[in-house]
């Protein structure tokens, strides 16, 4: 092949890597292994959403990663609820892969964790480790280092998000990434417990309904769990991760580690939790020293 037709297939790949939103360099063979792309190259609208928020959240986790030490080169990432590790795979060809650092996949299905091994070999991704491991078990299990960097949970369901967070105060983590998803717990909490200092106040109107309380009840829990991570030392920021017609899930914590517990987070926290008949999560998940 001539230098210039050599030129023009680069070219050619660029393009096409560029109208499907990828990066320069950017494996594409990954992405294949990942059903993001099909063998041909291609992607349908489901992927491309799914793409962009990972390719998103991805662009602001490296910006925190450069601020370790380094530049992030000793980095150590978990990502908790990894499913099928598509956010820890990209983050690794994007970021670990040249600088160094590990990825830490954590599941608690062992066949996504073993399809994950089964695809960092195939990769030769060498410094990514996947652990079939509950919150609880990942916090003390010595495959894991003493200190974590940074924690990540997309689409965490439920009390998965409350989970990782638990695991980065236990791991003292730089850094918590989170995009929470279908909190139930405290909207179930509503619905028993009727927040009865509320009941007979206009207040009361707000979960009346079945939808409205699952919604008020998913807001709720991103506040406690904001206020939450500022008692514990940590600086929040909330934001949109991509816009709305991506994903109705759509919202991100970020929180840094500080080491300043803000006294006035904590008092807000329990009058929240007690003004909405929530105390007993007060005692488990929101439990302050």
């Amino acid at each position: 092949m001539t230098r210039h037709a050599q030129k023009r297939t680069v070219d050619a790949a660029a393009e096409a890597a560029q109208a499907l939103g990828l990066r320069p360099g950017q494996s594409t063979e990954l992405l294949k292994e990942l059903h993001i792309l099909t063998r041909e190259g291609r992607i349908n609208q489901d992927s491309r959403r799914k793409l962009k928020q990972v390719q998103h959240l991805v662009q602001f986790i490296e910006k925190l990663l450069l601020e370790l030490p380094d530049g992030g080169a000793q980095a150590t990432l978990a990502d908790h609820g990894a499913g099928k590790s598509y956010l820890g795979f990209i983050l690794y060809d994007l970021f670990f892969r040249e600088r160094g650092g590990w990825v830490y996949g954590i599941e608690t299905r062992a066949e996504l964790v073993e399809r994950s091994r089964a695809l960092a070999e195939r990769l030769a991704f060498e410094r990514m480790r996947f652990l079939p491991l509950s919150v609880a078990e990942s916090t003390t299990s010595g495959e894991l280092p003493q200190r974590i960097d940074v924690v990540t949970a997309l689409h965490a369901c439920d009390t998965a998000t409350d989970d990782a967070i638990a695991f980065g105060l236990a791991k003292e983590a730089r850094f918590m990434v989170l995009v929470p998803c279908c909190q139930a717990e405290v909207a179930s909490c509503l619905r028993q417990n009727k927040a009865l200092a509320l009941a007979r106040t206009p207040l009361a109107e707000l979960w009346r309904h079945p939808l409205h309380t699952r919604e008020v009840g998913s807001q709720l829990t991103n506040v406690l769990r904001c206020l939450y991570l500022e008692a514990r030392g940590y600086q929040v920021t909330v934001t949109e991760l991509v816009g709305w017609e991506h994903s109705l899930k759509n919202e991100l914590i970020i929180a840094r580690r500080t080491g300043h517990r803000k006294a006035s987070a904590a008092a807000r926290l329990r009058e929240l939790l007690e003004t909405f008949g929530l105390q007993a999560l007060g005692d488990t998940r929101f439990a302050l020293p």
